[in-house]
């Protein structure tokens, strides 16, 4: 009890807010979203990589939604972005139970799209702004037990619900979503420096001769300039590709071929979510001792071999071993990852680094169901696993010269370095 709350005492009180927030939310959404592709195949009767490009719309509006996400996060604030994107959020999936058309699904898929990204950059810009660079590892890994707490319970009960009644799931989903906008509406406060923009614009007036060069200096053209960095959005980009093919195809390529129903199925995330609340801390303290992209690039190696294993998986129980491994892979990048993003942004961009840090997310999400819908449609099932190892080891051997390229940089600054 005296660590809990000596835990507890080390962060803001609205820091655990948003891991109470993440908690319901989080809860909601994970009713549906394993299922999401099952639901509406059933409802619109059309080839797989058909259903499949509604996740690519949903993904693909949120690549949009990333870059806009960062300016607003960056100008009118964390809280304000947070908020609208859940509203939106918990209306999508309201209105997802009345669909009949794949005109009416494409749109609501877009309005989830379009939210999910406001919120994910302002809620990583925020802790960002709360906790200082020391604590953020431990920050990212509660965040990241919360947010898999919830996932874990969602896919249980919605698995029994779509069962049953996939409105009771829908509506589920939507309730967490509006709760946490409600209670970060009334309760959180704001955190963005306003200060730092403030001083940052008028530092550039007076250097300045246009308010045409103000405007390049102050947005993301110094992102874009920082190459190591878009190197490292690309391949994670790429290499998120593998887990996102898993997370997207494997239940219906389960209920299709092999029969698995929605309430077994349901077992398979929510084992996900487990294994995070209980080994993401363990993890955590072994991966923090290393140096970033050799860890993210390991990391990677075992989310391609997650999704390569289900290739030769014929039940349940084979399904859920390819999510146990791909699981040790998401404990192995998802914080390291965050937190080399927050470490490296100056505080005045936060929002833009974590935008297109989310842009890679989002860009793997897009590709993944068209990839694996494709490979499906066109080759065989069990083609969409060995395309999403493939796509990994490529990867991971990215990270690991893009390592060996930044070690050799630091090397050859040492002497000049020494020289001064």
């Amino acid at each position: 009890m005296t660590n809990l709350k000596t835990l507890y005492n080390q962060y803001p009180r609205q820091y655990w807010l948003m891991i109470f927030g993440i908690l319901i939310s989080t809860a909601g959404g994970g009713m549906v979203w394993p299922f999401t592709l099952i639901y509406a195949g059933g409802k619109l009767g059309l080839p797989l990589s058909t259903v499949a490009s509604l996740i690519s719309i949903n993904a693909g509006v949120g690549l949009f939604a990333s870059f806009l996400a960062g300016t607003l996060a960056d100008r009118i604030g964390r809280k304000v972005v947070m908020v609208v994107s859940l509203g939106m959020m918990g209306t999508g999936y309201f209105f997802l139970v009345q669909a009949e058309t794949y005109l009416q699904f494409a749109l609501l898929m877009a309005l989830v799209g379009l939210s999910n990204p406001l919120y994910q950059v302002g809620a990583d810009a925020m802790l960002a702004d709360m906790i200082p660079p020391e604590q953020r590892t431990d920050a990212y890994a509660i965040n990241r037990i919360a947010n898999n707490t919830g996932f874990g319970i969602g896919p249980a009960i919605g698995g029994f619900l779509a069962s049953t009644s996939y409105a009771l799931a829908f509506y589920g989903a939507s309730a967490g979503f509006l709760m946490y906008g409600f209670i970060w509406l009334v309760f959180a406060r704001e955190t963005l420096d306003k200060t730092l923009s403030e001083v940052k614009t008028s530092a550039l007036a007076g250097q300045a001769s246009t308010a045409k060069e103000a405007a390049r200096s102050d947005g993301y053209l110094r992102v874009f300039k920082d190459r190591p960095y878009m190197a490292f959005v690309a391949l994670v980009g790429l290499g998120l590709i593998a887990p996102s093919i898993l997370w997207i195809l494997m239940p219906v390529y389960a209920k299709t071929n092999f029969n698995v129903p929605e309430v077994l199925y349901g077992w398979i995330p929510t084992t996900n979510a487990v294994m995070c609340v209980f080994l993401q801390y363990a993890v955590t303290n072994v991966t923090r001792k290393n140096r970033t992209l050799p860890v993210v690039g390991i990391g990677m190696l075992v989310y391609a071999l997650g999704a390569g294993s289900v290739a030769l998986m014929t039940g349940f129980w084979g399904f859920w071993v390819s999510m146990i491994i791909l699981t040790f892979g998401e404990l192995i990048v998802v914080p390291t990852a965050s937190k080399y993003v927050a470490d490296i942004a100056p505080a005045d961009l936060r929002g833009r680094y974590m935008s297109l840090y989310w842009f890679g997310w989002g860009v793997s999400r897009t590709l993944a169901p068209l990839i694996g819908g494709f490979l499906n449609d066109n080759i065989s099932p069990r083609a969409i696993w060995i395309g999403g190892l493939l796509i990994g080891l490529t990867s991971t051997l990215g990270l690991i010269l893009l390592d060996q390229l930044s070690k050799r940089r630091s090397s050859a600054s040492l002497p000049a370095a020494n020289g001064l």
